[in-house]
């Protein structure tokens, strides 16, 4: 396992990591996440990642008695959350969904260290942009938590370039905790936002990247060119909007063309496509997920091919896509 800095921040985390949006709880029960946490763990990987939302909630309290059962020492791994969409999807509590008003990040934030059962959560995410709060009530809110002890550092997900700056110099400008890190979606179709829009911000800011999704929620492993097969992720009722993605014509072309690549490398066509996310210098961690063990080694076996990602290589996969990227 490599790893890496977590932008200028001191932190190290491993090049691959963990994550449980749509498994944990609804595929993953808490005997499979202490199966498949201990397996990441053995193979390197120090970098957990959660979010309030994920489950309704559920998520995190899988992962923290998962983490209670393994008993590892707490300076061996990192353990993050994201905030914006809060619990409550009904009725009249405004302040607890899409927002990142100081009121609802300080008690989401500690209703996540309850379910984690931990002291402090290491990094906290501004899960989406929030235009009706100021950004300089969320940024004072998020540095706050940081000197109260209740987390590490702190970034975002999925903000622009533009605001991700101005939290930035508003923490430069009062003295605050600033953001360390961006986590994007990024993979072989959606690269511009990683590749263009940020471009300035990694060396102005010193921005590191956590990115997800470098499967493309499974498309680029190659399982929908058929169409969706019984038990995938696209064939759960609460990822019907990724169905039209995951059918793309064009793309199951693409990734078509792909897999012979991946095998010329000697891996799979999941393992070049998280393979080639890691090889981006700009990407503190990948954050993969699985639903068995087999699976999360299998991902995991992709730190053997990001050496083999030659010039000539990247050369011939951007040829492939081309025309398909946003």
């Amino acid at each position: 396992m490599q790893y890496r800095r977590l932008g200028r921040s001191g932190l190290r985390v491993s090049a691959l990591s963990l994550g449980s949006w749509v498994t944990y709880h609804n595929q993953v029960d808490v005997d499979a996440a202490v199966e498949m946490m201990a397996a990441a763990y053995d193979a390197g990987v120090n970098f957990f990642d959660n979010a309030e939302a994920y489950a309704g909630g559920q998520s995190e309290l899988v992962m923290g008695q998962a983490l209670r059962r393994l008993g590892w020492p707490r300076l061996n791994y990192v353990v993050t959350s994201k905030y914006f969409w809060g619990l409550d999807r009904q009725g009249e509590a405004v302040n607890r969904k899409d927002t990142l008003n100081r009121k609802y990040l300080m008690q989401a934030v500690d209703a996540s260290l309850q379910r984690f059962g931990l002291d402090f959560i290491d990094v906290i995410y501004c899960h989406r942009p929030d235009p009706n709060t100021p950004i300089e009530e969320t940024a004072r809110a998020m540095n706050d938590l940081i000197v109260q002890g209740k987390a590490l550092y702190w970034g975002t997900s999925e903000w622009s370039a533009a605001d991700i700056r101005a939290a930035w110099e508003l923490a430069e400008r009062h003295g605050w905790h600033k953001p360390v890190v961006e986590q994007p979606q990024y993979h072989l179709f959606h690269r511009r936002r990683v590749e263009q829009e940020y471009a300035r911000l990694y060396e102005d800011l010193g921005l590191g990247l956590t990115t997800w999704s470098p499967l493309a929620s499974g498309l680029l492993t190659g399982k929908y060119r058929g169409g969706v097969p019984a038990g995938s992720r696209g064939a759960m009722d609460s990822m019907a909007f990724l169905r039209d993605g995951l059918t793309d014509a064009a793309k199951n072309a693409a990734v078509a063309q792909l897999e012979p690549i991946a095998a010329e490398l000697g891996g799979t066509l999941a393992q070049l496509a998280i393979a080639w996310a890691a090889c981006n210098p700009r990407v503190s961690s990948v954050i993969t997920g699985a639903s068995r063990v087999d699976q999360l080694k299998a991902n995991l076996g992709a730190m053997a091919l990001v050496e083999r990602l030659t010039p000539e290589i990247l050369s011939r996969i951007n040829g492939v896509t081309q025309g398909l990227v946003d």
